[in-house]
């Protein structure tokens, strides 16, 4: 009995702990939604993705450097998934994020992501997990928040609600890619290899785009933001997700992700003076609802 319950224990911190994880990468992106539309007209999408992992990679590398050297043969014997984590979660995910920027609000755009939860769920239900009927109905309750919000808000797919969709993808088969992660490889070396392999898949365009765009002026109002979504938006909140994901999976991690467009509203609401009224806070409310409920662990 003493070892059940100090079991039952240990699964209950890893659960909170996944929650709280997932909680806090979730805050943060939502700040680089705001970022990439404050940027739109200053730093070309492709060059803002670049930069941003320039700086993730200078930022991770001295906490990671010696895991990943120490685990290259892993990576290299694992670099076809290695190398398809890093094109979705990486150089496709957050350039097609900074491309919606040009169109798109801040607001819109955490509306759109909110698809990523529902992706997710079915990508690990497609792999034989059991989500329950409690998750279920609370992603459907937050669901129906984002939903009441997406058709009264001020959403445009055309063009950016689409690269918005298109990023949505990307982000939930990373995040399902996830759960497939080789035991053998550390979540540093990971996350260093990744950010690193992603970066040169950019380079191509980042040539490209510099050669048609030119570059950007380098001032407070561009190097600030690309070092917050490097440090933190890259490097902090793509640690904390992945062992959010690791500890409680992506389906759970992704209900706590229905706060996404909580946060985005807020943010933008506070920082760029985008609108929100009270259908902003009846969403809001269902969200919240929904994500209590569908993380709750049943005893």
């Amino acid at each position: 009995m003493t070892a059940t319950i100090a079991t039952a224990r240990r699964v209950g911190r890893a659960s909170g702990l996944g929650i709280l994880l997932a909680a806090v990468a979730t805050v943060v992106w939502s700040g680089s939604f705001v970022t990439s539309r404050a940027l739109h007209d200053s730093v070309p999408p492709v060059q803002a993705a670049f930069w941003r992992w320039v700086v993730a990679i200078l930022a991770v590398a001295p906490f990671a450097a010696r895991a990943a050297w120490r685990e290259r043969h892993v990576i290299r014997r694992h670099l076809g998934y290695v190398t398809l984590a890093s094109l979705l979660g990486v150089t496709l995910y957050n350039t097609l994020v900074n491309q919606a920027g040009l169109t798109t609000s801040a607001g819109a755009m955490g509306m759109v992501m909110a698809a990523s939860p529902v992706l997710m769920a079915v990508y690990e239900r497609l792999g034989g997990a059991r989500l329950g009927a409690r998750r279920v109905t609370g992603m459907l309750i937050a669901c129906a928040g984002v939903v009441l919000l997406v058709g009264r808000g001020p959403l445009d797919f055309a063009p950016g609600g689409l690269w918005m969709v298109a990023a949505a993808l990307a982000f939930a088969s990373y995040s399902a890619l996830l759960r497939r992660r080789p035991a053998e490889l550390g979540g540093p070396a990971f996350l260093l290899t990744t950010f690193v392999l992603g970066a040169v898949m950019l380079l191509p365009a980042f040539g490209l785009s510099v050669a048609v765009q030119g570059g950007f002026e380098a001032s407070a109002g561009t190097v600030g933001p690309l070092v917050y979504v490097g440090v933190f938006s890259s490097a902090l909140a793509f640690f904390a997700w992945n062992k959010a994901v690791a500890l409680i999976g992506a389906a759970r991690a992704g209900v706590v992700y229905y706060l996404q467009p909580v946060c985005v509203a807020l943010l933008s609401w506070l920082l760029i003076d985008e609108a929100m009224g009270m259908l902003h806070v009846v969403c809001m409310a269902l969200i919240l609802g929904g994500v209590v409920l569908g993380t709750a662990r049943s005893r």
